[in-house]
């Protein structure tokens, strides 16, 4: 068996191609141009109440984005399956992003699939439910992992396994990649280090904030719950992404170096630069 490989080319916020095998996945495809843009959540009054403790759901907002993404849409290689980790948030899914949308395999939440509707190849995911798919010709196993983001409508993120990838010659767990989608560090992610070996976790920082009148409500993982994710899940590499041209990050690359040099995390640290293909392994 040929040792596996992993490319990264970042895009944009959390918009990045992992090349797996010669196989192209896409994750969250905004391709907008700078400035501000209105956005609105699907929100949910029993979750609103229930998370937050408000009674009603704020007005919708607007994100501002200060710079472009590193590629534009005929930039892509050809995209074989794209992961989405939410369709209701702007950052995430733009217009120009929702083309990919059309003819190809896309992973994401279930209301998203409903959403998306009537997209044949769209596939919704609930919390550790896994699918197996032939993408580019070869068979993928992926699972969808629980997320706590803000506003409240369903986020996932996802596992990927396949065979090529092989066990953990220690543990003999499946090795896999795992992509967090938005979120906050929750107890739950514990649970991946229990089904796999993660070789390399793509990971949403930034520490967003959504304001509101009981004050910023904390809505993406800052650098300290990074530090605790990788260390819980015991993952080979962390690339970070998710961190920079919104006003609404609160913490950018030097901020994150920072926090993983004193956490002593810095040598499982994969950096990349936008637009520009990195070997992970």
């Amino acid at each position: 068996m040929s040792k596996p490989t992993l490319t990264f080319t970042h895009i944009t916020t959390a918009t990045a191609i992992l090349n797996i095998d010669g196989i192209n996945f896409l994750t969250d495809p905004f391709f907008g141009e700078v400035g501000t843009h209105e956005t609105s959540g699907d929100w949910s009054k029993a979750r609103l109440k229930e998370d937050f403790g408000l009674d009603k759901a704020p007005e919708s907002g607007s994100l501002t984005i200060t710079e472009p993404p590193a590629m534009k849409l005929h930039d892509l290689p050809p995209i074989d399956a794209v992961l989405l980790s939410h369709e209701d948030h702007l950052d995430n899914l733009d217009p120009v992003g929702r083309q990919l949308l059309d003819g190809r395999r896309v992973f994401t939440t279930v209301d998203g699939a409903k959403n998306l509707q009537p997209r044949p190849a769209v596939v919704g995911l609930k919390p550790w439910q896994t699918v197996t798919s032939v993408i580019g010709g070869k068979e993928f196993r992926i699972t969808g992992t629980p997320c706590k983001h803000f506003p409240v409508g369903e986020v996932t993120g996802f596992i990927l396994e396949t065979d090529s990838f092989g066990t953990h010659a220690e543990t003999g767990k499946p090795n896999a990649i795992y992509f967090s989608g938005d979120t906050v560090y929750i107890d739950e992610l514990k649970k991946i280090k229990d089904r796999v070996h993660v070789t390399a976790a793509v990971l949403n920082l930034g520490n967003a904030t959504f304001e509101f009148p009981i004050g910023p409500i904390q809505i993406t993982m800052d650098g300290k719950q990074a530090v605790r994710l990788v260390q819980d899940i015991g993952a080979d590499v962390m690339v970070p992404m998710h961190f920079e041209s919104w006003e609404h990050f609160k913490e950018h690359g030097e901020d994150l170096a920072r926090i993983f040099e004193e956490a002593g995390i810095m040598h499982k640290v994969c950096w990349t630069t936008p637009g520009v293909e990195k070997i992970v392994y």
